[in-house]
């Protein structure tokens, strides 16, 4: 998806092309996963920031060609909307100093951009949900001008035979609307984690990540504000699932979720599911050896699971698997993301190493619904936990899984001090997230969202901690 493309419409002849191409890669990769053809050493880790572009009242400023034709820097490009862009930071390998050093590679890039947004008469800020964002600034007239975007918008109203999307989340307050494009994906900015692992264990790690997903989010909110209205701690989740509002081919596969089942022996089984149950949404045809895998990776990438593996490849063209880890919101903190990352690889390396399928032997249907119950309550949720039962998000990760994680980072030799995951234990001591403080700032600030939005700049700016910042 990250690709410019030609043209912006397609015809029938397309869509049967592009379906050949994606039947034999498929295939194709389906030999390569038989024959132990995909990198089976080493592990890597990258990262991806979609941030916010603001003017000074903290309203969108829809300026991203001009910051980034300013910026010029390869590593951050275009979003979906005017008023976003995203932040890449190149692979590292998974050794002691990568949180250290991909912490520093994004603060420096961080300051880079805001820089430029400073001549450009802007700021840059990291957050889930714009609270100031209105429905009237997410409209195709704030659409960045790519025909990648135009094609998926176009492709979306089409399939949905132009009925507009349908938002309604009951949250704290209860928020009833509809939209005609695909913009409302824009509201919902994030931050991304790339796990590079050997090709046998990538399966494991996608299930452990789903295993750990809701009591990773709980700890992690920073989405509660949207049109006015208090909602989840991560309405991020519901807001983008009801943006991309498409069934499968047999209405059951949704384009986001976090998905259906858990791998059994590897992640080919999910190129096998985007071929049999999601259509088509771009059919681009790309002039290159099937062994590139295009079709199937461009079709991927169309299907937007919360956690989704990726084909990618080596200098060599060694092609290697990546867990990409979707859940997360962008902000409060650099320091904070690094956090959260931390936590992470932690437990899902941990449960990894517990053997069996990655799971921890958390059932997939409770898995899910923790995922939800998170995004909802954050550290308030009621999450399920096999030998526990019913408990509250907060005590199991102080009581449980804060010590699973910890245990994860040392054999990965990662974290060593502590000093990323001690983060996380301060926050659930403090009972303080990115979505907690911005509700309790709220109050404190008359309900004036204006003066949320500044102080939250303000805190962002020092680098601390969320769990640090006043209110």
């Amino acid at each position: 998806m990250g690709e410019e493309i030609a043209t912006a419409g397609f015809n029938e002849a397309d869509f049967e092309r592009f379906a050949d191409r994606l039947r034999a890669e498929t295939e194709l990769a389906g030999a390569l996963f038989s024959t132990d053809r995909f990198s089976q050493v080493d592990y890597a880790l990258g990262f991806e920031i979609e941030a916010w572009i603001v003017d000074h009242n903290y309203f969108p400023a829809s300026i991203n060609q001009r910051l980034l034709e300013t910026l010029a820097h390869p590593l951050v490009v275009p979003e979906l909307s005017r008023f976003n862009i995203e932040l890449n930071c190149a692979p590292l390998p998974l050794a002691a100093d990568a949180l250290d050093l991909a912490a520093g590679a994004l603060s420096g890039l961080w300051a880079e951009c805001n820089g430029v947004a400073h001549t450009l008469d802007a700021n840059m800020v990291m957050i889930g949900t714009l609270p100031t964002i209105r429905n009237e600034d997410l409209t195709l007239a704030n659409m960045s001008p790519l025909n990648r975007f135009y094609a998926l918008n176009n492709e979306v109203l089409r399939r949905r035979r132009g009925r507009p999307m349908q938002v309604d989340i009951a949250g704290r307050d209860h928020l009833v609307c509809e939209h005609r494009d695909v913009m409302l994906e824009a509201a919902t900015t994030s931050f991304q984690i790339h796990l590079k692992t050997p090709a046998p264990l990538a399966h494991r790690y996608y299930n452990a990540a789903i295993a750990a997903s809701g009591p990773i989010l709980a700890a992690c909110g920073n989405a509660p504000f949207l049109f006015g209205k208090s909602l989840w701690d991560e309405t991020r989740i519901p807001l983008f699932e009801q943006a991309v509002d498409l069934p499968g081919a047999h209405g059951a596969a949704r384009r986001v979720t976090l998905g259906s089942r858990y791998l059994d022996e590897s992640c080919h089984e999910i190129f096998i599911q985007n071929l049999n149950e999601y259509p088509v949404l771009l059919p681009i045809f790309f002039d290159s050896p099937p062994e590139t895998l295009r079709h199937l990776r461009l079709h991927n990438g169309t299907i937007w699971r919360w956690i989704r593996p990726l084909i990618g490849f080596e200098p060599d063209w060694t092609p290697h698997l990546r867990i990409e880890h979707r859940i997360l919101p962008a902000g409060p903190s650099i320091c904070d993301m690094m956090a959260n990352t931390a936590l992470y690889l932690g437990l899902t390396h941990h449960f990894v190493t517990l053997g069996g399928n990655g799971a921890a032997g958390v059932p997939f249907g409770h898995a899910v619904q923790n995922f939800y119950a998170a995004a909802r309550h954050g550290l308030d949720a009621t999450l399920f936990w096999p030998g526990v039962g019913t408990i509250a998000a907060d005590r199991l990760l102080q009581e449980r899984l804060l010590a699973c994680a910890r245990r994860g980072l040392d054999d990965l030799g990662i974290d060593a001090d502590g000093r990323f995951l001690n983060i996380i234990e301060a926050r659930l001591a403090a009972r303080q997230t990115g979505a907690s403080w911005q509700r309790d700032c709220f109050a404190a600030r008359g309900r004036n969202v204006f003066e949320l939005m500044a102080t939250y700049c303000e805190r962002q700016r020092s680098g601390l901690p969320v769990h640090e910042w006043e209110v």
